[in-house]
């Protein structure tokens, strides 16, 4: 079994984006520890591009590129 940072950038960041949009009809997701995780290993990789991820804007168009 790979481990999340051996996946696809893109495909991290489209998955986590699909996943935060059901957060209002599944609230079961706001606890679950794969979607903090995931969270955080894309919040690392935005930090290393040079976002500031409490920015929501600049957090949002980063997960939003390619």
């Amino acid at each position: 079994m790979k481990s999340l940072d051996q996946y696809p950038l893109a495909e991290l960041k489209l998955i986590y984006t699909l996943l935060h949009e059901q957060l209002t009809r599944h609230m079961a997701l706001m606890d679950s520890e794969l979607l903090q995780d995931l969270q955080g290993l894309l919040q690392k990789r935005a930090t290393a591009d040079g976002v500031d991820v409490s920015l929501h804007a600049q957090w949002a168009a980063w997960l939003a590129s390619a």
